[in-house]
């Protein structure tokens, strides 16, 4: 495997370096009310070479000229980029065949809108999806589950549009890794320091999840599907991050002091609670399975199968 390119390891500001893809078609409504028609939209990811910060926009259909104002917005908001990695579009599959003939057919006039706005936009070689994994991760990450928590759900233009913003702070919520080795310190680096200096944090608001959904609002519908996505997501991430192995053997890296986040079925969205070891409790074979955790609301005990490990500053540098 050869070195990371110099994009994703020196520091800079974010979305400086951005790669971008296209997901879906999803399925929404033209207009509330009856005689709603059905349309598709796409989700357009932009993500951070460097910090995996990332920003979902809705764009209205497979245009040039749709896409050139997806880019304006981004843009506006984020900062103009100094160069744009993308997909060639010849590695979609028969489903999103629409995507990869877009890219083709419109490479020139992308090119052209970002040449004139000091932007390099570089397409990645055809039929390898590989060069582009950090971006097909993000597209992973934030498409796979949307279309498991949406379902048939056919939501407006303007609703979708916010979910996709809701699901942007989800993913720019992820803990990273300890902000400092304090012992007192709970608080995790996340994509959103990069972006706002602060953590993600999300308006509080009743579980909707196990609600009879025709017996929900639109707006109640609508925050439904973003706890249901935060559930399926966030036990995916933690799952990722625990290393499986065998019980008859400790092989454990948790040492004393080590940030953690502790697994929890019902936590609130961008809620990840977090402690560090205070003890560890080997057993009568001298494994240890269970560990003490001070976290902001006091000492808890849970086993080493609850807890997934942030990576520290030496495994960062390598």
């Amino acid at each position: 495997m050869g070195n990371l390119p110099a994009q994703r390891i020196n520091p800079d500001f974010p979305f400086l370096s951005v790669g971008v893809d296209y997901a879906g078609p999803f399925f929404i409504t033209n207009r509330k009310g009856r005689g709603a028609r059905l349309v598709k939209c796409y989700l357009c990811l932009f993500i951070c070479l460097r910090y995996k910060c990332v920003h979902l926009e809705a764009v209205s259909d497979l245009t040039a000229e749709a896409y050139i104002m997806t880019l304006r917005r981004f843009i506006s908001r984020r900062g103009k980029p100094v160069e744009i990695y993308s997909d060639n579009g010849r590695n979609f599959v028969a489903a999103s065949k629409d995507i990869g003939n877009f890219i083709n057919e419109n490479k020139e006039t992308i090119a052209d809108f970002a040449g004139n706005q000091g932007i390099k936009f570089m397409f990645i070689v055809a039929y390898a999806p590989h060069f582009g994994g950090i971006w097909e991760a993000g597209i992973k990450s934030a498409k796979n589950h949307l279309r498991r928590v949406v379902g048939n759900c056919h939501i407006t233009f303007e609703e979708i549009s916010t979910l996709f913003a809701q699901i942007e702070a989800i993913l720019n919520s992820r803990p990273l890794c300890p902000l400092s080795s304090s012992p007192n310190d709970f608080l995790p680096l996340t994509p959103g320091h990069f972006l706002i200096g602060r953590p993600m944090t999300a308006l509080p608001s009743p579980a909707l999840c196990d609600r009879n959904e025709n017996q929900l609002t639109r707006y109640e519908r609508l925050e439904r599907i973003r706890q249901h996505f935060w559930q399926r997501w966030h036990q995916e991430y933690l799952s990722e991050l625990q290393q499986r192995t065998k019980w008859r053997t400790d092989k454990s890296r948790l040492n004393v002091g080590d940030m953690v986040l502790i697994t929890e079925d019902n936590a609130p969205p961008l809620a990840w609670r977090l402690g560090r070891i205070l003890r560890l409790s080997p057993g009568p074979d001298s494994i240890i399975r269970v560990a003490d955790i001070n976290t902001a609301r006091g000492v808890i005990r849970r086993t080493l199968t609850r807890l997934c490990p942030l990576p520290t500053a030496e495994e960062l540098r390598g």
